[in-house]
């Protein structure tokens, strides 16, 4: 990937990490990298979840009841922490999904606004 596509990715806004992390651990439990790696793969490349973003998020999820964490071994032998999706972080992907969808389409209303306007 060049300079410039590394530049070029997106930066995540508040609040939607903890949505797409309770959303990546939906498929099953994962580590800290795993799940980073996974949110970059499934929005193919666009976003980048730096670790100095990622474990005080899982962190805040953890307090909040949202995942769970147990220790265990990764697939390079390696201790790891592996989070997996409780039944309040279920409820709360729900909600925070919905509302996301919520505000997706009324920022595109706008957006779509401006081409009919110009």
């Amino acid at each position: 990937m060049s300079t410039q596509e590394t530049q070029e990715r997106l930066e995540l806004l508040q609040g939607t990490l903890d949505l797409l992390i309770l959303r990546t651990l939906i498929f099953g439990p994962r580590h800290g990298q795993g799940i980073a790696r996974a949110i970059q793969e499934t929005s193919e490349e666009e976003l980048l979840v730096e670790h100095g973003a990622l474990y005080p998020a899982l962190q805040r999820l953890e307090q909040r009841a949202w995942i769970s964490a147990k220790w265990g071994v990764s697939s390079n032998n390696r201790k790891a922490r592996f989070y997996s999706l409780t039944a309040a972080g279920r409820k709360q992907l729900v909600r925070e999904t919905t509302k996301w969808k919520r505000l997706s389409k009324a920022i595109a209303r706008i957006l779509g606004s401006e081409a009919a306007e110009g």
